[in-house]
């Protein structure tokens, strides 16, 4: 029950299951619904904080686009009371900040406000029963074109033809300042109070986007709308934008998504105290499946492993010489590896260290051993140094 109807259109993506004693329980979606029944049940008011946790989907899995049944999400959230617009606005900094870090290539963060289509809607004469409904149909225009999306709301949705044309009119609007200022001046929308309201936030958090110095890659989109019901204000997105002459990047989309959720903590206090929070997650197998198409294309050659010295022995009977070096590595808290044969041929160990790409051998043959001597030798460039 605590997880049913919280996620709108998505909720048919829970995994329920009944445990012995016949008790239906569901494996988590996201992270965002338990933190907020943790700050309920906690009575916590004010709180900042990551989490990397694994989430679960009933969906069909598309390994190459980075849809997985089970994957790891990043969340950040900021909860409590402050004024509009400024943990907003670092959520946002930490998204661009990541994405940069990460060098996934051309991306952009789309923005939009709930109260913003709230009004839109309203405007269009929507009644509030398909509101949610609707929005699940718009959140759709980055998949498909205009003519689907209206076909959808007219001939499923049941929206009439003049009502679905007019908020085509507006959803696809996008860009800076410059459009928030026109809607602001735009006779029909400026007199409805949600729109009013999370438009002057939108101006707001612009201009503490721009002060962040993050406008270039931030983008006010009215398309975007995201699926979940317990978004209260603004929404965001990022996608990767198109990339160089390799046409697949497109379609692995979303890599990270939030916006604010006011209402949801009063859903889980016995007295309704509400926590207002804002909050943005991460799909970490998304970037990583970007990530491993990149370096399959660029050939070059990842690392597996962090040891950094590989004890090899290039005679037989020299087990226990390799034992008690890299123990003695070990000790010394160096990333030490061997092979687990008793007698490895040299050629085969020296062969282990370029496919795994270990930098160095530790080499200790009968000779070494006489001298008190362990011979090392770069892997690449097959210098050597007796130590």
């Amino acid at each position: 029950e605590t997880l049913m109807g919280k996620y709108g259109d998505s909720a048919k993506l829970i995994y329920e299951l009944q445990d012995q004693g016949g008790e239906l329980l569901a494996l988590r979606y996201d992270l965002t619904v338990p933190f907020a029944r943790y700050l309920a049940m906690n009575k916590i008011t004010t709180m900042k904080r990551y989490h990397i946790a694994k989430v679960y989907r009933r969906d069909s899995p598309a390994t190459s686009r980075g849809r997985y049944r089970e994957f790891y999400q990043c969340d950040f959230d900021i909860a409590g009371h402050f004024d509009p617009m400024i943990p907003d606005a670092e959520c946002l900094k930490i998204v661009h900040e990541i994405l940069s870090e990460l060098k996934l290539g051309d991306f952009l963060i789309k923005v939009n406000d709930r109260r913003i289509l709230h009004g839109v809607f309203a405007i269009c004469g929507i009644p509030e029963s398909k509101f949610i409904s609707t929005c699940s149909s718009v959140d759709k225009l980055d998949k498909m074109p205009w003519e689907d999306v209206r076909s959808e709301m007219v001939g499923e949705k049941g929206l009439s033809p003049e009502a679905a044309d007019r908020i085509g009119e507006y959803v696809r609007l996008h860009g800076g300042l410059d459009l928030i200022e026109q809607l602001l001046q735009d006779p029909k929308l400026s007199q409805n109070k949600l729109a009013k309201e999370g438009l002057g936030d939108m101006k707001l958090l612009f201009e503490y986007l721009t002060l962040f110095g993050i406008t270039g890659k931030i983008c006010f989109d009215l398309s975007l709308a995201r699926g979940l019901d317990y978004y209260t204000g603004v929404i965001f997105e990022a996608v990767l934008v198109q990339q160089e002459n390799d046409h697949v990047e497109e379609s692995v989309g979303s890599v990270a998504g939030g916006g604010r959720y006011d209402g949801l903590v009063g859903m889980f206090d016995p007295k309704g105290r509400k926590v207002p929070c804002v909050g943005v997650s991460i799909g970490i197998e998304r970037i990583f499946s970007i990530m491993e198409r990149r370096v399959k294309a660029s050939g070059e050659k990842v690392r597996a492993t962090e040891t950094q010295v590989l004890v090899a022995t290039p005679q037989k009977h020299l087990l226990g010489a390799r034992l008690k070096l890299i123990s003695e590595l070990w000790d010394a808290g160096i990333k030490a590896e061997m092979l687990y044969k008793k007698d490895p041929k040299l050629l085969k160990q020296l062969q282990y260290c370029e496919d795994t790409g270990i930098p160095l051998v530790a080499i200790i043959g009968e000779q070494e051993l006489i001298d008190g001597v362990v011979k090392l030798r770069v892997v690449t460039t097959r210098e050597e140094v007796r130590i």
